[in-house]
């Protein structure tokens, strides 16, 4: 009778011991067994996860975007190495940036930053200062794009902006930079537009398309778009540089049309990635104009300048720069101008201090 208790005892030992070393652990997930011919399955090191942090950035066709070529590659590179495990852990925290690219920044960039899907983004400087005076929501991070504008003529009857009296211009980008910076020049001239030059605005593929064909005689275009354009037609010739007469009629501060800005609260929660970007982006624009061969792959490979040879000829005219900190706060004499030219330019009023990102 002892031993059958005993044999009992021993089998309900057993069938217990069992259950519990089958029973899930609290906290740890459940997952199956492998199947496997091993009496013992060894168990696999723990997968190493890289630490990055992802940043959305909203980028512009043309030179705003440009100089952020190899940022994007350098980032993508090391995500991919982070994808196949091979990222070396060591480098610390790495920030891979989510593309957003467009041509248009009121309807593919603003709606984004405002509805919080963009964490930094690049603008137009006067559209910079709107969005901060409707609401506040933004921080400019750097100033990246100096004058790139140039009037276009196929013929050779405009050297001056005097010349352009009587004559129908076309241009893009109705409402930035571009038309503020046009009617003031024309106006220091000694033109009114609308009366004494007629200005057509189009898109930049339309008025693109017809000075290539020869379909008008008179454009106003930025770089890259005006590079394109007189490598498609050897008839066309840049007559005019907008820069120069920005000097010319002693205009105030300096022909700033590109930046970057970041959503206010992204400044405030991540302090240290807006400083990395900063830094980042600073080598990036140095690498596209010291090394512009390699860059305009970098760059039609992102689709930022359709074509690398138009990219690569861009470069040297693309006035690329990576202003920051105190140094932000010398485009208030260009904002002054604009405001002088018509307040509605800027939103209403010049950017008081808190728009400067100054660490």
């Amino acid at each position: 009778m002892k031993q059958k208790l005993l044999s009992l005892g021993l089998s309900l030992a057993l069938v217990l011991g069992l259950a519990a070393g089958c029973a899930p652990k609290a906290g740890l997930e459940e997952s199956p067994a492998p199947e496997t011919s091993s009496p013992v399955a060894e168990t696999p090191p723990a997968e190493t996860v890289a630490p990055y942090q992802t940043i959305r950035l909203g980028l512009l066709n043309g030179p705003t975007g440009m100089g952020a070529a190899k940022l994007l590659a350098d980032s993508d590179a090391a995500f991919a190495q982070a994808e196949e495990g091979t990222y070396d852990t060591t480098e610390g925290t790495f920030f891979h940036y989510e593309l957003t690219l467009g041509s248009d920044p009121s309807t593919d960039i603003v709606p984004k930053l405002n509805n919080g899907e963009l964490d930094i983004a690049a603008v137009p400087t006067n559209l910079a200062a709107t969005l901060y005076n409707k609401a506040g929501s933004i921080r400019l991070l750097a100033l990246n794009t100096l004058g790139v504008l140039h009037i276009l003529e196929n013929g050779d009857t405009v050297h001056s902006m005097a010349d352009l009296g009587g004559k129908t211009i076309y241009s893009i980008n109705q409402g930035t930079n571009t038309e503020y910076v046009l009617n003031y020049l024309l106006e220091e001239s000694g033109l009114t537009p609308g009366e004494d030059v007629t200005i057509e605005w189009k898109t930049s593929e339309e008025v693109t398309a017809l000075m290539a064909s020869g379909g008008i005689d008179l454009c106003m275009l930025p770089v890259p778009a005006a590079t394109s354009v007189m490598m498609q037609n050897a008839d066309v010739r840049d007559a005019i540089d907008l820069n120069d007469v920005w000097q010319d009629v002693g205009a105030a501060g300096t022909f700033t049309m590109g930046c970057m800005v970041a959503r206010s609260d992204f400044v405030e929660e991540h302090p240290e990635a807006v400083d990395a970007f900063l830094t980042e982006y600073a080598a990036s624009i140095a690498y596209v104009n010291e090394h512009p061969e390699e860059a305009a792959a970098l760059i039609e490979q992102y689709g930022i300048v359709p074509k690398a040879a138009v990219a690569k000829a861009a470069i040297p005219q693309a006035n690329m720069v990576c202003l920051t900190g105190d140094e932000l706060k010398g485009i208030s004499d260009y904002y002054e101008v604009l405001y002088a030219a018509d307040p509605t330019s800027i939103g209403g009023a010049i950017p008081d201090d808190n728009f400067y990102y100054i660490p």
